[in-house]
């Protein structure tokens, strides 16, 4: 095979070692080595070093879990680098070493036959693990919660009956009320605000149970826990805020914000694993394939196998859902148009992502070229199929017996 980079390395990254194949072409002659390296960051300098020494320009190395991240970096600014998918290196039986995988790793980089995955700038992907972090906070404390559904069960106090969020501010104030050791259900009740004082019979009624000491104790810890998650959401959402501010424009932020469906944590949420920088993909048509929410492309002998979409981005794909969700119910959108349209033949969850795959879409052209979102209205399909509309309607009608004729409304009639 042509050799496409003179100077190459390959990193078979583990959790305490590194192996290093470095291949250098250099008037004819080819030379090879292998080197082992540790992975604390004195000994990522001196490889880096070494591969400087030996005029290295590109180095590939797997995404391997999180044990590339400080391995790129260290390198990161000094070499061209280049992530590659697992998949894309294991087709070739007979490696069964390290020393042969970076090997392998270095051959196939000086060929020019690895393609790179798409790692964001640094302070995207600080982003990134910030959001993602905050997600896991959401979670937890949804977790929590449902623990005090359930401890509230066992006392048999009834309040998630009735209330429909007990962390609420009606809601908390009654389990305050209960970890002071409030024993009077109709004081309990009469803690009720706006809207939930319609039900204070109800409430009465619900916060009478046998809660005990055990509970008091329990119930304590579980709502100084929530607060501390609470307190800690917060703190992340600021720096959140502060890195996208620094990242993303006043004016394309308030584009975004204007699609159905989309809040500032989602634009948040998507710009953090995206960035802001959408040269890094040649359309719109390469970022859903990224990201695995356009459908998958499986041929053989003329006959499309396999049409389901990849493992891409799960994270993208969760917050995309969610948006799409939300867009759905969006009155007199195309969003909603769409998803009615598709679910009625495919299905809701398929009806979801191609509601997703469109919103992305619209967060990509707008970031790529700064216009403003405009909505194609929830009538589009009926404007751009009329005629197939019509045929269909027809067809309906004289499948029960009609006879259908039309005719063309006069400019009199259309006022």
């Amino acid at each position: 095979m042509d050799t496409t980079y003179a100077r190459v390395a390959g990193l078979d990254v583990h959790h305490k070692s590194i192996q290093c194949a470095v291949r250098c072409q250099t008037s004819g002659k080819l030379f090879a080595q292998s080197r082992s390296f540790g992975t604390m960051t004195c000994e990522l300098r001196a490889m880096a070093d070494y591969l400087q020494a030996l005029g290295i320009t590109h180095v590939a190395l797997e995404s391997t879990g999180v044990l590339w991240k400080p391995v790129w970096n260290i390198l990161e600014g000094r070499f061209t680098l280049l992530l590659v998918n697992p998949r894309h290196l294991k087709k070739v039986p007979g490696r069964k070493t390290d020393v042969s995988d970076a090997q392998w790793i270095a051959h196939l980089l000086q060929c020019g036959l690895l393609k790179a995955s798409f790692v964001p700038i640094r302070a995207v992907r600080d982003l990134r693990d910030l959001t993602r972090h905050r997600a896991q906070l959401v979670a937890e404390h949804t977790r929590v919660v449902n623990r005090i559904h359930k401890l509230l069960e066992d006392a048999n106090i009834k309040l998630g009956a009735v209330a429909s969020n007990i962390m609420g501010t009606s809601g908390r104030a009654m389990l305050k009320s209960l970890l002071d050791g409030e024993n009077d259900v109709n004081k309990m009740a009469e803690l009720a605000e706006t809207t939930l004082r319609g039900k204070i019979p109800q409430l009465r009624l619900a916060l009478e149970g046998k809660f005990t000491v055990h509970h008091r104790c329990v119930l304590k810890r579980l709502m100084a826990h929530v607060e501390f998650l609470e307190q800690e959401s917060r703190l992340v959402s600021e720096e959140i805020a502060r890195i996208e501010e620094s990242l993303l424009p006043r004016d394309d932020f308030r584009r975004l914000d204007t699609i159905p469906g989309i809040n500032r944590v989602a634009i948040q949420n998507i710009l953090a694993e995206i960035g802001p920088d959408m040269s890094v993909f040649p359309d719109e048509h390469h970022l859903s394939s990224w990201a695995g929410i356009c459908p998958g492309n499986e041929e053989s002998a003329g006959k499309r196998l396999r049409s389901s979409t990849r493992h891409g981005n799960r994270w993208l794909r969760r917050i995309l859902s969610e948006a799409a969700w939300a867009a759905t119910h969006a009155k007199d959108s195309y969003f909603s148009a769409q998803y009615r349209r598709i679910a009625a033949r495919r299905g809701k969850c398929r009806a979801l992502l191609a509601v997703a795959h469109s919103l992305l879409i619209v967060f990509y052209k707008i970031l790529k070229h700064h216009k403003e979102y405009q909505d194609l209205g929830s009538d589009y399909f009926d404007r751009h199929g009329s005629e197939r509309l019509q045929r269909y309607l027809i067809n309906r009608l004289e499948a029960l017996g009609n006879e259908v004729t039309l005719r063309p409304r006069t400019p009199d009639q259309n006022a």
